[in-house]
Formats: C-alpha cells, sequence, structure tokens
C-alpha cells in the first residue's frame, strides 16, 4: 500500500478492521499494513495463527482452510485488481516468508502460507490473462506461476449472514445494505468503524438503502442493555419517537421497569383506566 492516496490507505484499514473484529476471540489475530521493509512496503492484511482451536461460526466463502500465515490484497470499488497487484502479493509473500523464518536459508515451509486477493469487483482484465478457475459463487482460483491465489469478489458472494463482512465492502449498495443489517458484531468499537464505513460511501455518491439512521437503530435495540444508565438517557433523548418505541418493545419487561422507581410505577398504574373492557358475550343457544 505504499504511496497510495490517503483515501484509499483509509478503505484498506477498514477491510483490515472489520476483519479484526471478526476474528475476535478466535486462534487467529489480524495485523493490519504488516511492515515489510524499511520502505514501508505495506501488505494490506495478514491473519496470523496464534494459538490452537478453530474459528468458531462460518467465514466467508473463499476464507475457508486458514493456514498459519495468511496473506490478503484488497481492492476496493475504486481500484482493480491487475497482473501488477499480484506481482505485489507474491512479492510481499517472499518477503514475509523471509521475515517470519528462523533465517533465509530455513524458511518456513510454504504449506504454512496462503494468498488472498479480495476485490470489491470482478476482475474482468486479470481473469482473461492468468489460469482462472471459478470455486463458487464469488470464489475462484488464480494460477500465478506456481502459485495459486485465491480470489474472492465480495460483490459476487452469495447474500448470506456468513458474507456480510465482505458485503460491506463490495461495489453494491444492495449487498452493502444486506451487509450492515445482517453483520454480528464482536466487540463495542466496531460499531464507529460501520459509522465511518457508512459515511465513507455516503460521501462518495453512493445510494445507501441501509442508512446511518438504520444503523443506530439496530445497534441500539441490541446493545441498549450494554450501555451505561448515562448513555441510555443519551439515547433516549437522541432517537426519534417511532425509534425509540422500537427499542423499548424489544427489551424485555424486565429491563423497561428497572430504571424506574416504586413510586414511579404506581404512578404509572394509576394512570391507567380503572374500568376493564367486559369480556365479549357469548352468543346465546338456540333452543
Amino acid at each position: 500500500m505504499a504511496g497510495k492516496p490517503q483515501a484509499l490507505r483509509e478503505w484498506h484499514r477498514l477491510f483490515g478492521l472489520l476483519l479484526t473484529d471478526l476474528f475476535t476471540g478466535s486462534p487467529f489475530v489480524v495485523e493490519i499494513e504488516a511492515d515489510l521493509s524499511v520502505q514501508q512496503q505495506l501488505l494490506d492484511v495478514v491473519i496470523v495463527r496464534r494459538g490452537r482451536g478453530r474459528f468458531s461460526g462460518r467465514l466467508p466463502d473463499g476464507l475457508e482452510g486458514l493456514v498459519a500465515h495468511n496473506l490478503i490484497t484488497f481492492k476496493s470499488h475504486r481500484e482493480a485488481l491487475d497482473a501488477w497487484a499480484m506481482k505485489e502479493l507474491v512479492g510481499h509473500y517472499v518477503a514475509y516468508r523471509k521475515l517470519v523464518s528462523t533465517s533465509p536459508s530455513d524458511l518456513l515451509a510454504e504449506d504454512q502460507f496462503r494468498l488472498f486477493a479480495v476485490t470489491a469487483r470482478y476482475p474482468q482484465n486479470l481473469s482473461a490473462q492468468v489460469p482462472w478457475q471459478r470455486v463458487q459463487a464469488g470464489v475462484y482460483d488464480c494460477q500465478w506461476g506456481a502459485d495459486t491465489i485465491r480470489v474472492v469478489v465480495a460483490g459476487e458472494l452469495s447474500r448470506e449472514p456468513h458474507n456480510a463482512p465482505l458485503h460491506l465492502f463490495s461495489a453494491s449498495p444492495d449487498l452493502v445494505g444486506f451487509g450492515g443489517r445482517a453483520y454480528q458484531r464482536h466487540s463495542p468499537d466496531t460499531s464507529s468503524l460501520l459509522v465511518q464505513l457508512f459515511k465513507g460511501l455516503q460521501s462518495e455518491g453512493f445510494p445507501m438503502p441501509y442508512t446511518m439512521e438504520d444503523f443506530r437503530r439496530q445497534f441500539v435495540k441490541e446493545h441498549f442493555s450494554e450501555l451505561t444508565p448515562e448513555d441510555q438517557r443519551d439515547v433516549i433523548n437522541s432517537l426519534p419517537p417511532e425509534a425509540l418505541e422500537d427499542v423499548i418493545k424489544s427489551r424485555p419487561p424486565e429491563e423497561r421497569l428497572a430504571g424506574l422507581t416504586e413510586q414511579q410505577i404506581r404512578q404509572y398504574l394509576n394512570r391507567l383506566p380503572t374500568e376493564r373492557p367486559a369480556p365479549p358475550r357469548k352468543p346465546r343457544r338456540k333452543t
């Protein structure tokens, strides 16, 4: 990523941060903009196994079968995945393999590394230049010399919840909207990350069926009970009436009453109608 404009670097960082959240609590950790040289030849994302066990849940299509070191180049909707990008990825792999091995003469085995290219749009030119095999919707294997590079096209992945993290970086407004609704956050900081993502798309003129208001409403409904009493009051004061009603209805009765004193509850009960409607009369039997 060296030499890229700041706007493009921001997209790459958002992509890496989203993957950081996805792998939270798993035996994998995500390193963003791994520095591979003194000249800061930055690799977009490295997913490294640092513990035993398996990833809980289901990974996005194309990212299954992770090994010890998984190197990823990412191309946003403003970039093309082309031959130069693949050469850069392989070059990063060579440098990274030397870096993490005991010495250049004692390299880690090749099966400890996998190469991925995640792109928002289908790389039409690249697919016509190299051996190219479709694995499934949105997932391809590109043969680059002796290396097989897994290519994942976010805009072609099936509309399923496990693909939501990559849908957020697709070139399709509908898929971005689906991703925003379906993605299950794994850490509290991810809400601000998604806010940045949606703002970035809106600033670039993307028609967004999933708006910031939709996101706030969904986030509050899912996480209202985790907020501090002060934050809950701020949320109540900031939401429009219809959104606030949705939040209140989504909470169990004990949570709705948790912030009220006994006197407030009694005052509310005293305001309710004292006469209950009579039960419906049963029809008389004909004799």
